[in-house]
């Protein structure tokens, strides 16, 4: 049994010896508190196992005194340096740092107080016996603090990380179990072989929670990797913003056990969030990854970093997918909506020719009928009926030619073909021309409130084209008074027109500037197209303004054409 027991003691000094190695390398590459700590835990151990093989089983010497008292004092530091190892990632209370810290304190002066440690086969003083009964609480008590803070914390996190972490304090539990059976047990034989044995057993659970191999990890990893499978295939098909952010940000933050993940635009705007982000940006350890048009920011569980640096790729690379897909959307809406303008310009186009067509054909035919009137019974027809016939045409004619100048208005207009020169002109003077040439015998029912000093920086024929349609239509269909006032500001020129009459009733105020729109008031009062406000807006959109319609209290309509100063 000896035998069989030296060679586990050769094996285990070789597993620990390899943990210290691999916890340092994990310090080199990646740095970090917990990383930090994790080298100091593992190359304390393997230094107590290394040098203890150099020693004697009987220390009598200064020096060999000395040594067996400084590794005894690592064997005290091995379960607080793994304490501190937990804390890196989440921090204790208070009161546990200040009580497990003066608990080990303690035992370390006591270590070196103790007067002599008995050799093998000798018997042990009270002083002894009390100090390993200490040993033997102290490590206990701090092994179970950071065997439950490691099992609790896996709890939740992703697969990689759980299981880690689960090993790590599964390995802690079995040191301490082997501890605990080499200091309280008499049977030695058996005691030595168990004792190997738990601590083969603990060395190895040390290293699979250090570094698992690429192959353990991938079987730990399946179900996750087969649900980011799941993820890629459903962003690749994903052709809105919406579906993009529905199905990669809680994935993404399940991927790291993110608190907080938020994607926000190149101003910093919030565009998505998922779990807590109200203050994600002033947390510490965030996470950002940039894309094309913004950034991923991440609130990932402090024990991503350690354990789960696969999982930070894998983010990183979902990350990019994310953005190629938020691409992808975009130019899929922009095409779309693309679609959508061409459609709705077909569809305009077919709606004004049949309208324009349908306008046209009714002062076309009545003027033919009239000229064949004319033309068949004009010897059979009085003078008096002639001249109304001919009075007639003249009408239809008129109306024919403002029809087509309108629809001429327009086509220019949605082609972008007028040509616009704004120019600074005295609003006043000009506003009582359009009234007198538009008005007529009514000017006078006209009340004008421009000052005279008041300049507009306008093209001149656009202006008079929505000024004089607004003065016409409220003589029209309006009610005296009707005012026409005028004023500049710092940024717009205003200029309205209102009158007294009943106004727009409220269920045709949205269609009050569609084509050939025309509310049953107009249609019962006036012969008209319905496109004169269409034009006086369009008018005013190309001069980078608008035309806008405001109810009046009690009664009335008020038309407001607004200007850039600029």
């Amino acid at each position: 049994m000896g035998t069989v027991v030296d060679v586990l003691d050769w094996i285990n000094l070789g597993l620990l010896t390899l943990a210290a190695v691999v916890a340092l390398r994990l310090w080199r590459t990646r740095a970090g508190t917990a990383a930090l700590w994790a080298a100091v835990t593992f190359a304390a151990l393997a230094v107590v196992v290394d040098v203890a093989q150099l020693l004697p089983d009987d220390a009598t010497g200064f020096w060999e005194v000395t040594a067996e008292r400084l590794l005894i004092s690592l064997l005290v530091l091995f379960p607080y340096f793994l304490f501190r190892f937990t804390t890196a990632f989440e921090r204790p209370s208070r009161r546990t740092e200040q009580l497990l810290g003066l608990s080990t304190v303690i035992l370390l002066v006591w270590t070196f107080l103790v007067p002599a440690f008995p050799g093998p086969g000798e018997p042990q003083s009270t002083g002894v016996t009390a100090y390993v009964l200490a040993f033997v609480a102290h490590w206990a008590l701090l092994s179970s603090v950071s065997t439950s803070r490691m099992w609790r914390a896996g709890t939740g996190q992703p697969a990689v990380a759980r299981r880690r972490m689960h090993l790590l304090a599964t390995a802690t539990a079995t040191l301490t179990l082997a501890l605990v059976l080499a200091a309280l047990s008499s049977e030695r034989d058996a005691v030595a072989l168990a004792t190997s044995l738990l601590v083969s057993v603990s060395a190895l659970l040390f290293l699979l929670g250090l570094a698992p191999p690429a192959w353990l990890r991938l079987i730990w990893r399946r179900p996750e990797q087969e649900r980011m499978q799941l993820t890629t295939a459903n962003l690749m098909s994903a052709t809105s913003e919406e579906e993009v952010v529905a199905q990669v940000l809680e994935p993404m933050a399940r991927l790291v056990a993110a608190r907080g993940l938020a994607l926000v635009d190149e101003e910093g705007r919030t565009i998505a969030a998922h779990g807590e982000t109200e203050h994600l940006e002033r947390e510490q350890g965030v996470l950002r990854f940039p894309l094309p048009t913004g950034a991923v920011i991440v609130s990932p569980s402090p024990y991503a970093p350690f354990f789960g640096s696969d999982e930070l790729r894998i983010l990183r690379a979902l990350t990019g997918l994310a953005g190629l897909a938020l691409d992808r959307s975009r130019l899929f809406e922009r095409e779309r909506d693309a679609r959508l303008v061409l459609e709705r310009a077909d569809e305009l186009k077919s709606e004004f020719v049949a309208l324009a067509a349908h306008e046209l054909r009714s002062p076309v035919s009545s003027i033919y009928g009239l000229a064949e009137t004319l033309y068949a019974r004009a010897d059979q027809l009085d003078e008096s009926r002639r001249i109304e016939l001919r009075e007639a045409i003249r009408d239809q004619a008129r109306r024919l030619t403002v029809l087509v100048e309108q629809l001429l208005d327009l086509s220019r207009l949605d082609a972008e073909a007028v040509e616009l020169y704004p120019v600074r002109f005295p609003v006043r003077e000009r506003v009582e021309e359009l009234v007198g040439a538009v008005a007529g015998m009514q000017a006078i029912r006209v009340e004008i409130a421009v000052d005279e000093e008041l300049e507009a920086l306008a093209d001149p024929n656009a202006f008079d084209r929505v000024v004089s349609n607004l003065v016409a239509n409220a003589i029209k269909y309006g009610s005296p008074p009707v005012r026409v006032a005028a004023v500049a500001g710092d940024n717009h020129f205003r200029i309205a027109v209102e009158d007294a009459g009943p106004g727009v009733a409220p269920e045709f105020i949205p269609r009050l500037f569609e084509r050939f729109s025309r509310s049953e008031h107009a249609q019962r009062t006036v012969v008209g197209t319905g496109l004169g406000l269409a034009i006086a807006r369009s008018y005013a959109r190309a001069s980078g303004g608008d035309l806008v319609y405001l109810p009046r209290v009690p009664s009335g309509s008020r038309f407001e054409l607004v200007l850039p100063i600029r």
